[in-house]
């Protein structure tokens, strides 16, 4: 693997009961040429590139188009009557509280309502170990901000989610993937991977229904990741938006719940048990790694909506959010289902995908030297008008080009069929 590797500077460290977590120090400047003359920028922003898979998005999002491609929920599954009786109250009842500033770490209802929640989910939580979050998105930017320098080494499954590779870019780390199988990162290349580089501090994980792959890292593999995580001094990063989307089998213990030394940062969604409008997730940890995020967050952008947080708590005091979850959890097994029925039917033999307990997705594996962005770019989109996230820009270190995600959430039976089918026939004529 080759990589920039930037000259070390002196860690920052922040105590903790248990061992000192190391933090970062910024690091300098570039350049960069414009038609008016040249802008000086932060060296940073070398990492911050346009997207080809996002030109091809674009090209997905026509609606003569059936898209296998975002990542979003079914907005017909929204709970509009409620959320819209919610916001009219909040304004009525309290509108100069709920339209104004509010406190950067979150309102305390909803961090209580959160810890609540996690302590459910078998992560004893105090309100102060929660920090709520412009989305889950910004808990990966602040973490990549709070713990990466120039040249650091960060950990993640082999694909990744892009979005948090997009998250880190800025702070210039190098990456070592992790391939996966069906229960997983593997460990053992995991422990190899740290004995060979023992520099290595980060790891971030999704290991749940993880985005793109759909597989979920087993109760054993999760030990021995907390087991390599203490031994080697990492922290671990555990995102954890689809957890609560599973549609068959027994949930495994979170990372988090396997946390002795307070080394795990869990980061969770409202936007797939509610809305992704409102822009609201959260982050659990350890109260003094909370607190600087919250640092982070205050310089970001000041605090979330208030109105939005209002809004979110008052829901999960007047409604049955785990109703409203099994709710979605019935219509996206469904629409799996019908998925995966159609791959069996209409693709090629030699082509893989993954059967997920849960969450939005499944992974395409196409034989080798099979190019799925030039496949969707010159057949997929104009011959069949459909659209797939290619899998390449899910690899960290070297990507690889015959692969593809599809998300089944948002399409109904009837346009999965089609779009399966369609694919089908132009994958065997490639033949």
């Amino acid at each position: 693997m080759t990589a920039h590797v930037a000259q070390p500077a002196e860690p920052v460290c922040l105590t903790q009961p248990a061992e000192p977590i190391c933090l970062t120090q910024p690091e300098g400047p570039v350049c960069l040429a414009q038609p008016g003359g040249p802008i000086r920028l932060a060296r940073r922003m070398a990492r911050v590139q346009p997207s080809a898979v996002r030109d091809l998005l674009r090209l997905g999002a026509d609606p003569t188009v059936t898209s296998f491609g975002g990542g979003y929920p079914d907005a017909g599954l929204f709970p509009l009557a409620g959320l819209a009786e919610i916001y009219r109250e909040a304004i009525a009842e309290s509108g100069r509280e709920t339209l104004q500033y509010s406190v950067p770490e979150g309102i305390s209802r909803l961090r209580e309502q959160v810890a609540a929640r996690m302590a459910q989910d078998g992560m004893p939580t105090a309100p102060d170990e929660v920090l709520i979050l412009q989305g889950g998105q910004q808990g990966l930017d602040l973490a990549g901000r709070m713990l990466i320098d120039p040249g650091d080494i960060v950990i993640t499954e082999n694909p990744t989610f892009l979005g948090a590779l997009l998250a880190f870019d800025p702070n210039e780390p190098r990456y070592l993937g992790i391939d996966m199988d069906g229960e997983g990162m593997d460990m053992a290349a995991l422990e190899a991977a740290l004995v060979a580089n023992p520099t290595a501090r980060v790891l971030y994980t999704v290991p749940d229904f993880h985005n793109p792959a759909g597989v979920t890292m087993s109760l054993a593999r999760r030990q021995r990741l907390m087991e390599l995580a203490n031994r080697h001094d990492l922290v671990v990063l555990e995102d954890a938006p689809y957890r609560a989307l599973r549609y068959e089998g027994v949930a495994p213990p979170t990372l988090r719940s396997m946390d002795t030394e307070g080394r795990v940062i869990h980061f969770g969604s409202f936007s797939k048990i509610l809305v992704p409008g409102m822009r609201l997730g959260w982050a659990v940890g350890a109260p003094a790694l909370i607190e600087r995020l919250g640092l982070l967050k205050l310089a970001a952008d000041t605090q979330s909506s208030t109105i939005n947080m209002v809004a979110a708590s008052r829901f999960l005091d007047r409604f049955d959010i785990d109703a409203h979850i099994v709710t979605i959890r019935d219509a996206y097994r469904h629409k799996r289902d019908v998925m995966l029925a159609a791959l069996r039917r209409h693709f090629p033999q030699d082509i893989g995908f993954t059967e997920p307990a849960g969450g939005m997705f499944t992974w395409l594996t196409f034989p080798e030297g099979f190019d799925a962005a030039a496949f969707m770019r010159d057949h997929a989109l104009p011959e069949a008008r459909v659209a797939y996230v290619p899998g390449a820009t899910f690899f960290p270190v070297e990507q690889r080009s015959n692969h593809a995600r599809l998300s089944f959430t948002t399409n109904s039976d009837a346009d999965i069929e089609r779009g399966i089918a369609a694919l089908g026939v132009l994958l065997r004529a490639r033949r």
